[in-house]
């Protein structure tokens, strides 16, 4: 994984967490440089646009030079990007391709327990064209679409 890593392949993502035991424990997520890729590997049936999206967003992350990780709980909450800088955390992302019907309030649930935990109010959900703020549980959630964001 190294190898890819260095030849500029892959972006591999570790878990966040404070202890270094469970970074190496948890299995890291795979993003890769070239989406040409994906599409070569994968059998689909139809674009998975939101995967697309996650994608593009880290190696975005990734040219900016941003330290990352994801997060996860036991419930199985997941937010896509925690970016640390030093010792604060000062971001967290979500990507939701279409901000619509269920995905959207699991999406927004994950980035909010995920803020109470690592207490970051710095949250982002990067859309297909959304654009706006809007204010949940008393948190504010900046809605960015992927174009402005790159």
């Amino acid at each position: 994984m190294k190898f890819f890593e260095n030849s500029f392949l892959f972006i591999p993502v570790k878990i966040f967490s404070y202890k270094i035991k469970d970074q190496l424990q948890h299995p890291q997520k795979i993003y890769c440089i070239d989406t040409g890729i994906i599409n070569s590997l994968g059998v689909k049936f139809s674009h998975d646009w939101g995967k697309l999206y996650e994608n593009i967003v880290a190696i975005e992350l990734k040219r900016r030079k941003e330290e990352i990780y994801y997060w996860k709980d036991y419930s199985h909450n997941e937010v896509d990007f925690v970016i640390k800088k030093s010792l604060k955390i000062t971001t967290l992302i979500q990507v939701c391709y279409d901000p619509a019907g269920e995905s959207f309030k699991r999406e927004v649930n994950a980035l909010l327990k995920c803020s109470r935990e690592l207490k970051c109010k710095n949250l982002f959900l990067i859309t297909k064209d959304t654009e706006k703020e809007f204010k949940e549980d008393g948190t504010i959630i900046k809605a960015v679409p992927l174009y402005k964001f790159l």
